[in-house]
């Protein structure tokens, strides 16, 4: 954790009550790269010292290329970027705040410059240049949330529950739900279509279609050797991948099969995959942080250190 000290060797840390520690403004390049931001701070006292310090730190930063790498993010909010495009690091995360839920679930701006992360009750957390819609944090909800999804101009945005219960926030439209429905298992994923729809997958592999987005098949009805954690979409909209908590990879309509890991024994079981930005290949992502590439480039993980809570992978 992050602590401020003076000579003395007095300081203050923050996860005390009261501190606080966000980007207060930041700049982006031609091609959506921040180049330098700036940080307010708010340090209250350890316990045993008085006083606090408030203030703005500005750094520049090193260019950096978007779709260059990849980020895992933690439950806690905790945001790690691999590769020469972790720019959105920079813009800080969760990390140094206490949450009251974890969170589930990450979508990025259109623009690559900013980014939304939900917690399982339905709070929205907004960085760099994404805008805040709304939350369902604070109650309303029949299920907890699961995921989340990013309209295609980044204005707006799905939140999707276990019982397929959607909400909809800024321009991203409501085209419908499972809320009410009986469904044989619970929703896990939400994926956005590219005209405005979305896809749902529950952990047998049923899909449920809402809007212009196309239904290309499922494994729903089919025996699986571990259940379904997850979804990805072809960038022409006219498929979809779908990842197994073993690593096993099912493909749909023009999502094309790049491998898996079905046949291995993991250390720690897939929790999410993402797709490269022109589909021609993808990673999974381990609740320890580890990271399997398949055509594409390997830039690192979070494996090895003994983590346990690693909630998935956005390029």
């Amino acid at each position: 954790m992050a602590t401020f000290a003076d000579a003395s060797g007095h300081g203050c840390g923050f996860d005390v009550p009261g501190s606080s520690l966000h980007v207060d403004q930041f700049v982006v390049d031609g091609t959506g790269a921040v180049t330098a931001y700036a940080i307010r701070f708010h340090c209250v006292g350890e316990a045993g010292y008085q006083g606090s310090w408030s203030g703005t730190m500005g750094y520049n930063v090193a260019p950096s290329t978007p779709h260059g790498g990849f980020y895992l993010y933690r439950q806690s909010g905790a945001l790690s970027g691999f590769g020469n495009d972790a720019y959105l690091s920079y813009l800080g995360d969760l990390s140094a705040t206490l949450l009251a839920h974890p969170i589930v679930g990450m979508a990025t701006t259109a623009d690559d410059a900013g980014y939304w992360m939900v917690a399982s009750d339905g709070g929205v957390f907004a960085f760099g240049d994404a805008r805040y819609f709304g939350s369902m944090g604070g109650g309303g909800l029949n299920r907890p949330i699961v995921g989340m999804a990013a309209s295609t101009d980044g204005g707006g945005y799905w939140l999707v529950a276990t019982d397929g219960g959607v909400v909809a926030f800024g321009d991203a439209p409501f085209q419908g739900s499972m809320g009410g429905s009986p469904l044989d298992r619970p929703i896990v994923g939400v994926a956005t279509a590219p005209g405005g729809g979305y896809w749902m997958v529950a952990s047998d592999g049923g899909i449920f279609a809402f809007g212009d987005a196309v239904f290309d098949g499922s494994t729903g009805g089919m025996r699986l050797n571990r259940p379904v954690v997850g979804m990805a979409a072809s960038v022409d909209g006219l498929g979809h991948w779908l990842i197994a908590s073993d690593g096993g990879v099912f493909t749909f309509g023009s999502a094309t099969f790049h491998g898996s890991t079905g046949a291995l024994t993991l250390q720690a079981p897939i929790t999410g995959m993402d797709i490269a930005p022109d589909g021609s290949g993808y990673r999974l992502a381990a609740t320890d942080g580890g990271v399997l590439s398949f055509d594409v480039p390997s830039s690192g993980s979070l494996g090895g250190q003994g983590l346990t809570d690693v909630v998935g992978v956005v390029t």
